[in-house]
C-alpha cells in the first residue's frame, strides 16, 4: 500500500531547515509503517527503537541530554552506525519517554545533521501540557485513516489511474462513475484503517473486517484509561460511546444530554478535549458568519463531534453491509456520509472546514474556505439534486463557488458544482 504522507517526508528530508520531525495521529493509523518505509526508501539505513517494547532504552534518555553521547549509544545498542544525513533514527511510541520527547529539542540546537523522526498515539494531549512538549523545536506531520483516493490506489491500480485523469470540466463516462461509487460503498464498509485494508485485499473476507474493527475500539477504549492522565477516564469513554446516538439525531450538533440525563458542558469538556487531540474524534464548529477568515467566527460551544474512519463509525452504529450496498435508506445514512465526506477534507485545506446554521435558512453542512473564497457545501447520501439551503445561501450571498457532493456525475448545475462522492479528495482541483 502507498501513502501520501510519505511525499511529505521526502520534502521534509530536503528541507535545509529541518527540525526533528513527529508523527501525530491516533493508534494503528500507520504511522510505524510509514516511518520505515520512508527509512527504507531515501536512506542508507534506518535505525528502529521502540519505547513501549524497549522499556531499558528509556534510561538513555534519562541520564544524558548530550545529542552526540545518545547518538553513541544508540549506535552501541543496535550495532549499527549511525552517520548524519544518511541514517534515519525512528524513535516508536515516544510519548512513554517524556525525556527522549524533550532531548529532540537539544538535537535541533546542536545536532541538526542527524535525521530524526518520532511517532507517538497520544501526543496530542500532550502538546497541551508545554513542559512534556518541545514546542517550536520539531516539526509535526499529521496522520490520518487512508482517504479513499490512497484505498483506491490499494484496491484498485487501474481505476485509480482513471480517478487521477479526471479534471476540471471532463465528463466521467457511466462506466467508470459506476465503478468508482461502488468502491466508495466499499470505503463506508472497510474505512481507511490500514489493516482492514490490507485484511480485505487479503482475505475478501467482510466478518473478518468487522472483527478487525471490534478490536481496534476495543484498543481504543482500553487506552483511555491507561493514557488518560488527570482526565477523568469514564467520562472520555462515555463521550465516545455517545458519537453514534449524537449523529443519529436529525440536528447533529453535540448535546451533553445524549451523553447521560443532567451531564453538564463542564464535567465532560477535558474528555472532548482529550479525544480530539488524540485524534480519536472530528471537531467541526458553527460560525456566526460564512466569512473570511472562518477561525475568528468560531462558536465553541456550537459544534459537531464526528469520528476519526468511517469505517469504525459503520461498524459501532451497528449498520449492516446490505444496507450501504443495495442503496436502500437507512436512519443513518445521512450522517456516516458526512463523516466520510470531513474524514476526505481533513487536511485538504490549510482552514479546516465549518458547518452554518442561523437557525432561520436551514444548515449548511460544511463551510470551506479557500484562500479568501468562502464555499458552502450540501452533501446528499443519494443522487438527490435537492438542495434548499444551499439554494437560500446562494441567493442571499452570491459565493464564488458552491459545491454539493452526491452520488450524480460531476457537473455544472447553474452555481452549484455537483462532485461525486468519490472525488472529495479532489474538490479543489475541480471547482
Amino acid at each position: 500500500m502507498k501513502r501520501t504522507v510519505l511525499d511529505k517526508l521526502r520534502i521534509w528530508q530536503k528541507n535545509e531547515d529541518r527540525k526533528p520531525l513527529i508523527l501525530r495521529g491516533a493508534r494503528q493509523v500507520g504511522k510505524t509503517w510509514i516511518m520505515k518505509e520512508f527509512g527504507k526508501a531515501c536512506y542508507s539505513n534506518f535505525v528502529y527503537y521502540n519505547f513501549d517494547e524497549e522499556d531499558d532504552l528509556k534510561s538513555i534518555f534519562e541520564t544524558n541530554k548530550n545529542p552526540n553521547r545518545i547518538i553513541e549509544l544508540l549506535s552501541l545498542l543496535s550495532g549499527q552506525k549511525i552517520e548524519p544525513d544518511k541514517t534515519l533514527i525512528i524513535l516508536d511510541e515516544i510519548q512513554e519517554c517524556p525525556q527522549a520527547l524533550n532531548s529532540l529539542k537539544y538535537f535541533n540546537e546542536k545536532a541538526k545533521d542527524y535525521h530524526i523522526i518520532s511517532a507517538g498515539s497520544l501526543l496530542g494531549t500532550l502538546m497541551a501540557q508545554p513542559k512534556s512538549f518541545p514546542v517550536g523545536q520539531v516539526n509535526i506531520i499529521n496522520v490520518y485513516p487512508m482517504t479513499f483516493d490512497e484505498f483506491l490506489m490499494a484496491l484498485d491500480e487501474n481505476l485509480f489511474t482513471y480517478y487521477k485523469s479526471v479534471q476540471k470540466g471532463l465528463q466521467i463516462e457511466r462506466i467508470f462513475h459506476d465503478h468508482l461509487l461502488e468502491f466508495y460503498n466499499y470505503y463506508l464498509i472497510i474505512g481507511g484503517m490500514p489493516e482492514c485494508v490490507s485484511s480485505w485485499l487479503k482475505y475478501k473476507d467482510p466478518a473478518k473486517i468487522e472483527q478487525t474493527q471490534r478490536e481496534l475500539i476495543t484498543i481504543y477504549e482500553n487506552d483511555f484509561a491507561k493514557h488518560s492522565g488527570k482526565v477523568n477516564s469514564g467520562r472520555i469513554l462515555m463521550v465516545f460511546r455517545s458519537i453514534v446516538s449524537q449523529l443519529a439525531k436529525e440536528n447533529e450538533k453535540f448535546i451533553y444530554g445524549c451523553i447521560r440525563t443532567g451531564a453538564r458542558a463542564r464535567e465532560y469538556e477535558e474528555a472532548i478535549e482529550w479525544l480530539v487531540s488524540a485524534g480519536m474524534l472530528n471537531r467541526l464548529y458553527n460560525v456566526t458568519k460564512p466569512e473570511h477568515p472562518l477561525p475568528a467566527f468560531d462558536m465553541p460551544n456550537h459544534f459537531k463531534l464526528f469520528l476519526f474512519d468511517t469505517g469504525l463509525l459503520k461498524f459501532m452504529a451497528g449498520i449492516s453491509n446490505e444496507a450501504v450496498l443495495l442503496k436502500s435508506d437507512y436512519q443513518f445514512k445521512g450522517a456516516l456520509t458526512e463523516n466520510f465526506v470531513l474524514q476526505q477534507l481533513k487536511d485538504l485545506f490549510e482552514i479546516e472546514p465549518r458547518f452554518y446554521s442561523d437557525g432561520v435558512n436551514g444548515e449548511i453542512d460544511f463551510i470551506i474556505q479557500k484562500g479568501v473564497n468562502i464555499i458552502p457545501v450540501e452533501v446528499k447520501s443519494s443522487e438527490s439534486s435537492e438542495a434548499k439551503s444551499l439554494k437560500r445561501y446562494i441567493e442571499k450571498r452570491q459565493p464564488s463557488y458552491a459545491i454539493r457532493y452526491t452520488k450524480m456525475g460531476y457537473m455544472k448545475n447553474g452555481a452549484i458544482t455537483n462532485i461525486p462522492l468519490y472525488l472529495v479528495r479532489k474538490t479543489a482541483d475541480l471547482i
